[in-house]
This record gives structure tokens, C-alpha cells and sequence, in this order.
């Protein structure tokens, strides 16, 4: 079953009026454009509506109402004519072009041209006057003039569209990688958050259990002490971050970030925390300076490392080694395996994914885990093993194997 016919555009009824009025008032006017026809003036009308109700037909049927109206256009051929049944064929011919399918715009314009070509060379060859050339420039005016005019508005029409289509492309683009800056600024800072202040909040919370359980006034006074300078260095380091977040360097880079240079400072706030920790450096003084990123990576690991071992170690010693490799830095910390004696605060997770996440951004290994067994000597041990390279393509194989 044939499908409904559109309505019509209100451009196209505009044309169809407009044109029927027009061709209405020439022939009321006797300007026909023909003499000497079969058929009288009358009959010049019955193209001109057929033409006008085409021009109805010109978006939604091109190609139908192109057919047809060369059909009209034929017949109005036998009649006085009218200049406005002659106007609306060529707008038809436009818009059968313009409108129709792909094929139809590639074919329609060497039709017309062949046609052209075949009549303007025929009545040459009938009237052997110079004067059939006219026939021809009136037969290329009518078809071959206006198709062309159709595939050019079409070419323009389809370059605009494309270029709104990868315009519309590129913005969708520039949002998505929006959308990921943003994601990964927010994780950049959860990390930077987690890392900064849990080392402080659990060594808060694990003497603040400790004071509330136990009933000595010297042990009370010294975990007080203990809360309240993991107090200050937290609120010290969260404004820090504030700054990070309000002014950030020329770079990109957070200001003050912290370096392996104030890994004794770390260390021995963990041992005021109640940690056993040595630190074994085997990096020789006059080693090559390390990016920012890999030494703030690595510090940042070894304070997780620290917080983790606070709150779920079981007593004994930590032991934090770096190792400076070729073209990667080492990083191994290692604290006793099992349940603490004291008060345990709760985690969360986040740090060993947070860990996990900084070694991979500068495309380094991590690992972590327990090993050893119960039925050693020294029991089980917890290892968090990082190597982090230089650059992500510096990383030796013989880096990656190292396991001591």
C-alpha cells in the first residue's frame, strides 16, 4: 500500500499560486509565446495547472512530478504556450536535482545535456539554418541550465552538512575529553586527599582508642600528644592542599609537592605514631635527581605503605628500601603479617588501588600481598613492591624482574 503524500511545504504553495496567478494574468493578456498551433490559446491552461499542482509534488516527489511535468511541458508544445508553464518545468527540473536521490543527481545533468546536444544537432540537420542553434540555447536553458544549478546548491548543501556533522563531531570530542580531565583531576586529588591526611586520621584514631581504653594518665597524655600533633600536621597538610587546589603552578604541577627528600621526616613521624621503621637507602649521593613525578609517586607510596602498616600491622619491625636502578627507582616496604595488638582503625581499600594507580600512570609494576608462611621464623610478611621508571619507555626487563 502506496504511502500518503506529505503535505506540502508552504514554499511550494506559495510557488504553485503565485505561478498560476501569473500565467493566469499573460494569458488574459494574449501574450502567448507560440503562434500557428493545432491547439488554441484555451488549452495552454491545462499545462499551466498541471505544472503549478507539480510544483506541489517538487520535495516530497521529485522525480515523479519531473516525469510528469515533461509530459506537460511536451504538450504545451501543441498550444499557444505560456511563459509561466515554461518557468515552473525549469524549477521542477531545479528541485528534481536538489531534492531527489543521489543517482537521480548525477544522471539528471548528463540527460539533459545529451538531450541538448541530440536536438540542438537535429534541427541543424532539419532546418539547415544557423538559426536552429537558438533551439538548442533554449532547450539548455530550459533543462540543462537548471540541473546544473541543482547539483551545485546540492554539492554546497552536502559540504555544509558535512562540515556541521565534524563540527558537531569535534565538540563532542572536546566534551568527552573534558569529561575525562575531569575524572581524572578528581581521582589526581582523591589520591593526593587519601595519601595527605589518612596517615594522621588513623594514628588519631588508633591513640584515641588507646586513651579511652585504658586507664593511665601517662599513656592518656601520651597518646594526647600523639593526636595532637597528627592534629596540626593534618590540618597543616589539607591546607596545603587548598593551596594546590586554589594555585596551581605554571606547569600544571602541585606547588610544594613532597619529595624523598623528606622521607626522615615521614619516617619519624611513623615512629612518634608507635612504628618500628628503618629505612634502607641504597641510592648513592651523587645518583641523578629524579622527575617530580616519580619521587612524589614513591613518596606517596611509602607514607601509604606506613599508614597501612599502623593500622593493620602486627608488631615487629618495617622495613622501607629504595633502590635506584638503571633508568627506575625501587621501592619495597615490608611489615609484619597478622593481627595488631593494640586498637585497629578501619580502611577503606582506597589506598592500594591509590598506590596501584600512581605506579601504572608512570607505567611502572606494582605488587602487593602477603608472603612467607606461619610455620617460618619470622612468620608472615605484608610487601608492597613498586618499580617505578624514569619514563614510561625507560622501564628494563631486567628492572621489572628484580624481586630483592
Amino acid at each position: 500500500m502506496a504511502s500518503p503524500l506529505p503535505r506540502p511545504h508552504r514554499v511550494d504553495v506559495q510557488i504553485a499560486v503565485g505561478s498560476v496567478l501569473a500565467g493566469l494574468a499573460l494569458w488574459g493578456l494574449g501574450l502567448h509565446m507560440q503562434t500557428d498551433r493545432p491547439l488554441g490559446a484555451t488549452w495552454a491552461l491545462v499545462p499551466l495547472f498541471v505544472l503549478a499542482g507539480l510544483e506541489l509534488l517538487r520535495r516530497s516527489r521529485p522525480q515523479t512530478a519531473l516525469v510528469i511535468g515533461t509530459f506537460a511541458l511536451v504538450a504545451d508544445q501543441f498550444t499557444a504556450g505560456n511563459l509561466a508553464s515554461v518557468m515552473m518545468f525549469t524549477d521542477i527540473m531545479y528541485a528534481a536535482v536538489v531534492y531527489g536521490t543521489p543517482a537521480a543527481a548525477r544522471r539528471i545533468p548528463v540527460t539533459t545535456g545529451l538531450i541538448t546536444v541530440a536536438v540542438t544537432i537535429g534541427f541543424l540537420a532539419w532546418l539547415r539554418e544557423p538559426e536552429a542553434i537558438l533551439i538548442g540555447v533554449v532547450t539548455a536553458l530550459v533543462s540543462f541550465a537548471p540541473a546544473t544549478t541543482g547539483v551545485l546548491v546540492r554539492t554546497h548543501r552536502e559540504a555544509a552538512g558535512t562540515a556541521r556533522l565534524r563540527a558537531e563531531q569535534t565538540a563532542l570530542l572536546a566534551e568527552m575529553d573534558r569529561v575525562q580531565a575531569i575524572i581524572a583531576e578528581r581521582a589526581r586529588m582523591a589520591r593526593e586527599l587519601h595519601d595527605m591526611v589518612a596517615n594522621h586520621l588513623s594514628a588519631i584514631a588508633i591513640h584515641s582508642t588507646a586513651a579511652l581504653s585504658l586507664d593511665d594518665p601517662k599513656t592518656t597524655k601520651d597518646a594526647l600528644s600523639v593526636i595532637r600533633e597528627n592534629s596540626v600536621e593534618g590540618l597543616a597538610e589539607m591546607r596545603r592542599l587548598i593551596g594546590i587546589l586554589r594555585d596551581p603552578s605554571d606547569d600544571g604541577t602541585p606547588t610544594a609537592s613532597p619529595t624523598l627528600d623528606g622521607l626522615g621526616a615521614l619516617i619519624g613521624n611513623a615512629r612518634t605514631n608507635g612504628l618500628d621503621v628503618t629505612l634502607d637507602d641504597t641510592r648513592s649521593p651523587d645518583s641523578s635527581k629524579l622527575p617530580a613525578p616519580v619521587e612524589l609517586a614513591a613518596y606517596r607510596i611509602i607514607q601509604e605503605s606506613l599508614t597501612n602498616a599502623l593500622k593493620h600491622a602486627s608488631p615487629g619491625l618495617v622495613t622501607v628500601t629504595l633502590t635506584q636502578r638503571r633508568r627506575a627507582l625501587e621501592v619495597r616496604v615490608s611489615s609484619p603479617y597478622g593481627s595488631p595488638a593494640g586498637p585497629r582503625a578501619p580502611g577503606s581499600g582506597a589506598g592500594l588501588v591509590g598506590m596501584r594507580e600512581r605506579t601504572e600512570l608512570l607505567g611502572g609494576t606494582f605488587e602487593s600481598g602477603p608472603e612467607g608462611s606461619a610455620d617460618s621464623g619470622d612468620g608472615k610478611v605484608w610487601n608492597v613492591h613498586a618499580i617505578l621508571p624514569v619514563a614510561p619507555s625507560d622501564l628494563d626487563p631486567i628492572d621489572e624482574g628484580v624481586t630483592e
